[in-house]
């Protein structure tokens, strides 16, 4: 007669073992895309806000544009030109949700970013800008956008003024 034996076998386990390892092989890559979909769609609200934070600061402050990112962000009380509180202080250290954001002011005419972040020369108030969104992995599309708040999007190079705009 052989005993009663209340636990698992060893060949029990290994089956358990064996389909959590397949749910995971199967489940990572969608967890992957949906977390890549997701770093777009941040980077997208990310460059609106910016757009709509310059709106503001040019309204507020008449002097044009920021001249830096972190001009728009910042927490003095009262708000000033050099930390308008507009935008949050990680988007105005320039990355966020998996991007770099580039911001050049004083843009040359016509000059997309194209890899370049050289600030063209204003002869006073800083009247035109552009951002850039790089992505930190190579997976993700590139986003630009400049003082008309068109948004626009490269998926195999940073983007910029004749790249296609996105839809919405």
């Amino acid at each position: 007669m052989r005993p009663v034996n209340g636990g698992f076998s060893l060949i029990e386990l290994l089956i358990v073992v064996a389909i959590i390892l397949i749910i995971v092989a199967i489940a990572i890559p969608d967890l992957l895309r949906s977390r890549n979909a997701a770093n777009q769609s941040s980077a997208v609200a990310s460059l609106r806000l910016i757009v709509s934070s310059e709106a503001s600061y040019s309204s507020t402050y008449t002097s044009g544009y920021s001249s830096t990112l972190a001009e728009l962000d910042g927490n003095a009380n009262p708000p000033t030109s050099l930390a308008a509180g507009l935008i949050d202080p990680v988007l105005g250290s320039g990355a966020k949700s998996g991007y770099n954001f580039y911001y050049v002011p004083c843009v040359r005419p016509g000059a997309p970013n194209g890899g370049s972040l050289t600030p063209g020369t204003c002869t006073g108030p800083i009247d035109v800008f552009q951002v850039s969104a790089n992505p930190m992995s190579r997976y993700s599309n590139y986003y630009y956008v400049d003082t008309t708040g068109v948004i626009r999007e490269n998926s195999t190079s940073p983007a910029g003024p004749s790249d296609s705009p996105i839809a919405g």
